[in-house]
């Protein structure tokens, strides 16, 4: 990887994004090794995550190294002290910094001023670790990414805004169906599209699911509300009638076609109970990627020595 940090799927270059899928392919079949046996993961979550810690914990583990969490009421971020002052602390401590916050800008400010690499384990803007344990689930099933289509029916959320970027940057076509109000973010879109122009992807928003999802491969969906948006949570199930991802409309997807999901999930809300259950249904394939995606963005960030020293 050419970053010190891994904050956006923006950061990589496609060469990056292949070698962290081929990586994780590796360190998956690999199992437990000692790449990373003299490194220290601080982990920082503001917001409380079941895949998210036990994945990055576990990760270090199984490359050799150790994780230290760090909860919010250690740490206070800008509360109890300033994020200048947390970067510059745990960089004379951990090897890397993996965050899990409400802001973006946070997640930037900790980069800006810590000696170490810092990872976005989730913001308010995206989700790259997430984005990249998907690529993963979608190449183990279809064998490739480029050239096909990933239909995404939901809110314009941070998970769909790394999707955007990932299927831009590898070739896949995004389509996306939100509500009036729940649009994918316009910057994102266009950071998207210009990606989108040199890999040969299409990235298409509109606001009809059928229109997404008619002839896609991949059919995705996330949750209405997301934490810290509770208050929202009446308007947001009114607001979002008619966007739930049920057989009827994966009817119309590829007949070869995949549902995803990067959990937690509501079962009759954004999806029904059928679908998520089905044959066609990965997501715990997704889950138990971001354990061998999220290895394969460690080793790279902290240089392991002895695995795949051909894409070195």
């Amino acid at each position: 990887m050419h970053t010190k940090d891994f904050l956006s799927i923006a950061d990589l270059s496609n060469t990056d994004l292949q070698l962290l899928l081929a990586e994780a392919v590796e360190l998956k079949a690999k199992g437990w090794n000692h790449a990373l046996s003299d490194k220290t993961l601080a982990l920082i979550l503001e917001k409380p995550s079941l895949r998210t810690r036990i994945s990055f914990e576990l990760a270090m583990r199984q490359l050799g190294g150790q994780a230290i969490y760090l909860s919010p009421a250690e740490v206070g971020l800008g509360r109890r002290e300033s994020v200048a002052d947390i970067a510059r602390t745990l960089s004379r401590y951990a090897d890397i910094i993996v965050a899990r916050t409400f802001s973006q800008q946070t997640l930037e400010e900790l980069g800006h001023y810590a000696d170490i690499p810092v990872v976005n384990a989730l913001s308010d803007e995206e989700h790259p670790c997430q984005c990249l344990a998907d690529l993963l689930t979608i190449l183990e099933y279809k064998g490739t990414l480029k050239g096909l289509t990933l239909a995404f029916v939901g809110d314009g959320n941070n998970v769909a805004a790394s999707l955007a970027l990932g299927c831009g940057l590898s070739g896949m076509n995004f389509k996306i169906a939100s509500p009036a109000g729940y649009e994918l973010n316009s910057t994102i879109v266009e950071r998207a599209q210009i990606m989108a122009e040199t890999s040969g992807a299409e990235i298409i928003c509109n606001h009809d699911p059928y229109l997404a999802v008619q002839g896609a491969d991949i059919v995705y969906t996330d949750t209405w509300t997301s934490m810290g948006q509770e208050a929202e949570t009446e308007k947001r199930l009114k607001d979002f009638i008619g966007y739930q991802v049920d057989s009827a409309l994966m009817a119309i997807a590829d007949r070869n076609a995949i549902f995803m999901h990067c959990l937690p999930a509501h079962r009759g809300q954004e999806v029904s109970e059928e679908v998520i259950e089905s044959r066609v249904s990965v997501v715990f394939d997704q889950a138990e990627n971001r354990l061998h995606a999220q290895k394969a963005v460690l080793v790279q960030l902290l240089g392991g020595a002895g695995i795949l020293p051909d894409y070195r």
